[in-house]
């Protein structure tokens, strides 16, 4: 599989240490509020992407963090600990807002199709690991102590900025506040690998350590996790865009000064989503949820399949009439899946090639956009409907939206796969005329199908039909 590689900014050929063995790490969420839909784009595209590595037969060991302490409102060490921030809000303790969120987030992921990774791991659960790694960092001389904190000294490494060939200029848009200067820091570019002079008088979390009662700075949790549970050698390491800087950058610093040697040689970011105002954030006030699209009407697997009609390294624009778009497109789909007679067997030689062109887009840098367009190939083939039937199952290992779940029709008579494509037809002329306000047309197709006992339901998921009788 070729996959863009952030260090390199090239497509290239997904190398691990141990042969069909893929160790993969994704930076979970800060768990102080519900998760924005943009934040979860980032999670379906990595779901797809340990779904599209099974599917080629690798072995996927992925692990992932949950943020329940030391993450602050600008990525730079700076501003509020967001924790303790979402603690106030809610008038409840740190821990019982983390698992309140913790929850609430794989609720969501549930909805999305998206596969729990195996291993899920708290940052609290974890402080002596973090000590630990600080203190090697300490003694080779990596790091060092100033006003009570603990710092990583950069000016140690011969390239900080890592990724690409992007300047300190460039890659300072991942800071997404503004910055207040460290006094204690000996370079710019330091960042805190451990607290305890906290200007959060009331901060809760709190850890005895050889340099006095405090917590891990945010960067560090990452690594002691993914050091402790897939290794000395990381094989793809996954996360949002705005992660790079400093985040990642600040991770491969630390994680290769404490091994001394290369840590992790391939890196998946995905790009951000945007709405007309710019990047979609929680740091914006946005209230795009999956509750509330969910509130809207929106079955939530709409949402992913908006994300699979584009590609991961493209910003994506939100919008409702697009999300309304992939409505239609999803009853479409999901109504001809339906359709498909479940009698006979498939025709596993004739299903082959549709399966290598499957492989083909998914093995080209995650190409979702192509690998629906051969499920829709397939589809309108002359392959029999078993086949298909099976087809559409296996692909959907991967997409993961429900094709077989029988969501495209309300009724479980079954219809004949060449007059479901004619009601979808009819369907596609009458949307086209109620958008064009041509209402005579429109109506006279509502009732050109109900006297063939089409009965149609106009939803926020598009057009859902079903035959009477």
């Amino acid at each position: 599989m070729k996959l863009t590689n952030t260090l390199t900014m090239k497509k290239e050929e997904l190398a691990t240490h141990e042969p069909g063995v893929v160790k993969m790490y994704t930076c979970g969420p800060t768990v102080y509020g519900r998760a924005h839909i943009g934040n979860l784009r980032s999670y379906i595209m990595e779901d797809v992407l340990e779904k599209a590595l099974g599917y080629e037969g690798y072995r996927v060991d992925r692990v992932m963090n949950i943020t329940d302490v030391g993450h602050l409102t600008s990525d730079a060490d700076t501003g509020e600990d967001k924790m303790l921030k979402g603690a106030k809000r809610e008038h409840k303790s740190v821990l019982e807002l983390a698992d309140m969120y913790t929850k609430a987030f794989f609720e969501d992921c549930a909805k999305l199709n998206i596969k729990k990774p195996d291993t899920v791991v708290p940052a609290t659960t974890r402080i002596d690991d973090f000590i630990g790694m600080v203190q090697a960092l300490l003694t080779k001389g990596y790091a060092y102590t100033a006003g009570g904190n603990v710092y990583f000294d950069t000016s140690k490494l011969e390239r900080y900025y890592v990724f690409g060939n992007q300047s300190a200029e460039d890659l300072a848009v991942g800071v997404r506040d503004s910055v207040e200067e460290d006094g204690n820091k000996r370079n710019k570019t330091d960042f805190v690998l451990w607290f305890t002079k906290s200007k959060f008088e009331d901060q809760e979390l709190k850890w005895d350590s050889p340099w006095g009662l405090g917590y891990p700075g945010w960067h560090i949790e990452c690594s002691a996790i993914s050091v402790r549970e897939l290794g000395e050698h990381l094989d793809l390491h996954c996360g949002g865009i705005d992660n790079a800087f400093p985040h990642h950058t600040n991770e491969i610093a630390q994680s290769e000064a404490y091994l001394g040697h290369p840590w992790c040689g391939h890196w998946f970011h995905v790009l951000h989503l945007n709405d007309a105002g710019g990047k979609i954030s929680k740091s914006k006030g946005a209230k795009l949820t999956v509750s509330l699209l969910e509130e809207k009407g929106y079955d939530p697997l709409v949402y992913r399949l908006f994300n699979l009609q584009s590609h991961y390294r493209k910003p994506l624009t939100f919008s409702f009439e697009s999300l309304d778009n992939a409505a239609q497109a999803y009853q479409k789909l999901t109504a001809r899946v339906t359709a498909l007679s479940k009698d006979g067997e498939p025709d596993m030689g004739a299903a082959e090639p549709y399966i290598e062109r499957f492989k083909e887009a998914l093995g080209n840098d995650l190409n979702t956009s192509q690998a629906l367009t051969v499920l829709y190939d397939m589809l309108k083939s002359d392959l029999t409907d078993a086949t298909k039937r099976w087809l559409a199952g296996d692909f959907d290992r991967v997409l993961g939206l429900d094709l077989l779940a029988g969501k495209g029709a309300e009724s479980a008579q079954p219809v004949d796969a060449g007059l479901a494509a004619e009601i979808e037809e009819l369907i596609a002329k009458r949307a086209e005329a109620r958008k064009a306000k041509d209402w005579a047309a429109a109506d006279a197709i509502r009732d050109e199908l109900a006297a063939r006992h089409v009965v149609l339901k106009d939803t926020p998921d598009g057009v859902q039909w079903h035959i009477e009788g």
